[in-house]
């Protein structure tokens, strides 16, 4: 019997991330946002100026939809949903992650449907 002079782990060398987080949300890649929440996130990561209003409240996690925290720890933004001419159904929350600051956490969730459902944004950069 021929042996392979390739290695038996050079097949499997590319690992797969896992498709969802510790706590079971989904994850989305960045290419899969929305262009509209990829500016809300660039806005995030500079701290503002958000364009609305309610841009960086604290999100009271009242669903129970993302990993429980204390008050305080999660901020909500919105994504501009064109053609809709109030802040509409989707948003980006930040959790205070390991870094305490939203801006530098690399912890997102993206809702598209007003906190109905959530997944983990997954960015290359932060793991």
């Amino acid at each position: 019997m021929a042996q392979s002079a390739q290695p038996a782990s050079a097949s499997h060398s590319r690992v797969q991330a896992p498709s969802r987080d510790a706590a079971g949300l989904p994850y989305i890649e960045l290419r899969d946002l929305p262009r509209e929440a990829l500016d809300t996130l660039r806005l995030i990561k500079r701290s503002g100026p958000y364009p609305y209003q309610r841009d960086g409240v604290v999100f009271g996690n009242f669903e129970r939809k993302l990993p429980r925290q204390k008050r305080g720890y999660y901020t909500e933004y919105t994504v501009r949903t064109p053609g809709v001419r109030t802040r509409g159904a989707r948003r980006i929350i930040a959790g205070k992650g390991r870094t305490g600051n939203p801006a530098t956490s690399c912890e997102y969730y993206y809702t598209a449907d007003h906190y109905q459902s959530f997944s983990r944004i997954r960015e290359e950069s932060c793991r």
